[in-house]
């Protein structure tokens, strides 16, 4: 995996700070640093905090929010939802809309949840994800990992040292104390939605005192700090307020001990207080730029990385030991598609150009061909979605087609060597072609390529992306 932006990023904060003190020591308190200093620990600070601060918002509002429209129900309970995602769902950016979703937010601080997984017809596709408060996806149940037989799982937040009790197949480790498991059930055809629904049904959770019989547990109740819309994360300094607050039930991993404390000298920590009212205006003035170096950091990133194939979505996720101290594509990858799997599970591949390399446009037709034995090399299913940008949401339409999927095969048109050209435009293509037809916004977009239990040449790169032909 590559190693860019952040590490020098860090070593460059670091010689900055060094230069600026005249012992050499580190400062204690916010009060000694200056707005250099401000500057660059704020840069750090927003990259490696963004996945938290915005995956709290996305939790926040699905488990603790009653008030918000996307409100899922309570904390350590199953909320499955019996159908695709739509336009209409808004919180979370670049949703699929293959696979319904079901959701538990986990609050693992009084004891450990027990999951039961019923056992599922062999060629359906099913996975559970489970994601901590860094956005690490740190363990995997499904299809892939343990198979369509079911079996119950014991989910253990970071302060449970007890032993796996009787009748457990497996105990799963978070090392957060909040986690978000994330269940994707394939969907076949509308037709398919009634056997999704009786899946859903037999997805349990409990605790796991109530799975053994003994008295439960409880834990303090949490008073949920007011988190950010996607926009004030990008210049309100209260992002640090927030992300304070997350890190508060984020045990520190041994090596990030020493970057926690850097940001814990300017009052960002679960113990640091951060209050943007008690900076200098010239402090101040510094995290706003310190966050603004961030993102320009992390749009060249995307210009020349991710948007030229250098770096791809298998980069940007997986667990903290994968991704080490790469804290720029942890940060990618929560702002292009927070919540993506790992590459074993499903690669993303995107795209955002045409093949002239110009950026994709609703004002443009294009074609999309898949050559005879070229589709995606999948053990499960392909699809590929629209995404209006730059909000990265799913793209509302005359005939409400967000994607097309293996499962539509049959149902399009072949071209006369058996390849398929898909017509990816604003306005139909016409009667004759509206099979193929995936419909664009009027304005930019990008298409995102979901490839679920990807095959070896998908992993290793001698299956190639298709390009988009402008018209």
């Amino acid at each position: 995996m590559k190693r860019v932006g952040i590490v020098a990023t860090l070593t460059a904060a670091t010689l900055a700070i060094a230069a600026c003190q005249s012992d050499g020591e580190p400062a204690e308190t916010s009060g000694a640093r200056t707005p250099l200093q401000f500057r660059e620990i704020a840069k750090q600070a927003y990259i490696y905090g963004l996945p938290l601060v915005d995956s709290y918002r996305i939790q926040h509002s699905y488990f603790a929010d009653k008030a918000n429209p996307q409100y899922k129900g309570d904390w350590n309970t199953l909320h499955s939802i019996a159908r695709v995602f739509t336009p209409a769902d808004t919180t979370v950016q670049t949703p699929n809309s293959d696979t319904p979703y079901s959701f538990i937010g986990a609050d693992l601080r009084a004891e450990p949840l027990v999951l039961t997984v019923p056992k599922i017809d062999a060629n359906r596709y099913y996975s559970l994800q489970f994601i901590d408060a860094y956005t690490y996806d740190y363990h995997y149940v499904g299809s892939r990992t343990t198979g369509n037989d079911g079996g119950k799982y014991l989910l253990a937040g970071p302060g449970w040292n007890g032993e796996k009790p009787a009748g457990i197949d497996e105990v799963i480790r978070a090392d957060t104390d909040f986690s978000l498991i994330i269940y994707r059930t394939q969907l076949f055809d509308p037709a398919d939605l009634d056997n999704v629904k009786r899946i859903q049904a037999g997805y349990k959770v409990q605790p796991l005192s109530a799975f053994t019989g003994k008295p439960a547990a409880t834990a303090p109740p949490v008073d949920f700090i007011t988190p950010l819309t996607v926009e004030e994360q990008r210049t309100s300094p209260r992002f640090f307020e927030i992300l304070g607050f997350v890190l508060k039930y984020a045990p520190v991993f041994p090596d990030e001990k020493a970057l926690r404390e850097r940001f814990a000298s300017i009052g960002i920590g679960p113990d640091g207080g951060f209050n943007p009212d008690t900076l200098s205006p010239e402090q101040l003035q510094a995290v706003k730029d310190g966050m603004a170096d961030a993102l320009a950091e992390l749009a060249t990133f995307q210009t020349d990385e991710l948007n030229t194939g250098k770096v791809t979505s298998a980069d940007l996720f997986g667990t903290h030991a994968e991704l080490g101290d790469n804290y720029l594509y942890r940060m990618a990858g929560s702002v292009l598609g927070i919540y993506g799997n790992v590459a074993k599970e499903a690669l993303y591949p995107v795209v955002a150009n045409d093949s002239t390399k110009a950026p994709l446009s609703g004002a443009h037709s294009y074609t999309l061909r898949f050559a005879p034995g070229q589709l995606p090399p999948v053990h499960s299913f392909w699809s590929i979605t629209m995404y209006r940008m730059p909000q990265s949401l799913l793209v509302a339409n005359p005939i409400d087609r967000y994607l097309v999927n293996s499962p539509m095969l049959p149902g399009l048109i072949k071209d006369p060597d058996g390849g398929v050209t898909l017509h990816v435009q604003n306005q139909s293509p016409g009667k004759d072609k509206e099979a193929n037809w995936l419909p664009a916004p009027e304005g930019p977009f990008q298409m995102i390529l979901r490839l679920y239990w990807p095959k070896k040449p998908a992993l290793d790169g001698e299956w190639k992306t298709p390009q988009a032909v402008k018209q």
